[in-house]
């Protein structure tokens, strides 16, 4: 059996392999002398071994990579305790969220139910009225404007 290196490499392959030596110069690992070379040498290879060759000294190319996913993930696989108190806390969040969403629609369902029963309901008049006092009675002797209720 034929090994892999051995086998002829396709245009397709050489162009992927010429894009990721163009990734590497724009990263800084490749100085523009040596992406020339490079590039001339992938496009001049027929084997996988010959292609391979030209970006044996540089990093994988990672193409599941993710920008913020991956970091919670590693996390979350180096520390599993951290899931342990992380749901927890979750539950805990969510409760409290619940509890004060039920007790404010109980508040408001008690004032729509049975009205504001505040201090100043019916305005000023029905304030001194609950208190006993009465206004003087309307004549001719009261300015217009008038109220015995404003200092």
């Amino acid at each position: 059996m034929v090994k892999q290196g051995a086998l002829r490499a396709s245009d397709a392959d050489r162009e992927q392999i010429v894009d990721r030596l163009r990734k590497a110069s724009a990263e800084g690992r490749l100085a523009a002398h040596e992406l020339e070379h490079r590039v001339t040498t992938a496009l001049k290879a027929r084997t996988y071994s010959e292609l391979d060759a030209t970006v044996a000294d540089l990093p994988a190319d990672r193409k599941g990579r993710r920008g913020g996913s991956q970091w919670a993930v590693s996390t979350v696989r180096a520390h599993p305790a951290l899931l342990l108190v992380a749901i927890p806390i979750a539950m805990v969040v969510v409760a409290a969220v619940v509890a004060i969403t039920v007790m404010w629609a109980a508040v408001m369902m008690i004032v729509l139910l049975l009205g504001h029963r505040g201090p100043m309901r019916g305005g000023p008049i029905g304030y001194a009225a609950r208190r006993g006092l009465r206004p003087p009675p309307r004549g001719a002797g009261r300015p217009r404007g008038y109220s015995p209720y404003r200092p």
